[in-house]
């Protein structure tokens, strides 16, 4: 498992590229890897191996009826290889700086998600974080039935 963890800001330059940490940039430079939207409007970046056990799970929601098959196809759609350039920098497709409102030579957050980076608008980061770090301070961190 890869093993992603941290917080990191970097800017979107103007042609839609984002420095990745030097930290994460290692387990990205020989093969690359796949961007693809995430659950609450972020944008998740995979490894080759965690994105083929991605594709496995959207396989498997395919199987599941309309609902899962839509859900598979737009991810699927929704999902591009990228690349590690010399300067440590992957290019984010359009649409998917428009899904994850990541404009352009403006900040963006990164984040370790244990099996995936993540790519956050500043603005919605926060609101996340807020959240959870509320439930940290009261105590209150089992949710959705989970122990």
């Amino acid at each position: 498992m890869a093993g992603f963890f941290g917080e990191y800001e970097h800017s979107v330059d103007p042609k839609g590229r984002v420095i990745l940490p030097a930290k994460f940039r290692t387990s990205f430079s020989e093969r690359g890897g796949y961007v693809s939207l995430q659950h609450e409007g972020c944008l998740a970046l995979w490894t080759p191996d965690e994105f083929d056990n991605r594709m496995a799970e959207m396989e498997e929601k395919a199987r599941t009826g309309a609902m899962g098959r839509n859900e598979a196809r737009v991810w699927a759609a929704r999902s591009f290889q990228v690349d590690v350039d010399g300067q440590g920098r992957i290019l984010i497709p359009p649409r998917l700086r428009e899904f994850a409102r990541l404009e352009s030579e403006a900040p963006v957050i990164i984040t370790g998600a244990i099996d995936r980076v993540e790519l956050w608008d500043p603005q919605a980061w926060e609101e996340r974080v807020q959240e959870q770090e509320q439930r940290y301070r009261d105590g209150d961190t089992q949710q959705e039935g989970v122990a």
